[in-house]
């Protein structure tokens, strides 16, 4: 059975404002919590770590090295 990008994660590569794919896919997992993150709804990462997140509490907790 062929797989279609919708059952497999993307591969991305961060930059300061945008991200770029690397390999195709529907979505990322946050890099704290595991949830899925539809790339529609991609809204903050990390260039520096090369992280998504699924929220902005989220990336500011791990920005500040608190989570």
């Amino acid at each position: 059975m062929l797989m279609s990008s919708s059952d497999k994660a993307a591969k991305l590569f961060y930059a300061a404002s945008s991200f770029r794919v690397l390999r195709p896919g529907q979505h990322v997992f946050c890099a704290v919590s595991g949830e899925v993150i539809p790339l529609e709804d991609l809204r903050y990462w990390s260039a520096e770590h090369q992280e998504a997140y699924a929220t902005c509490e989220i990336a500011t907790r791990r920005l500040l090295g608190q989570a």
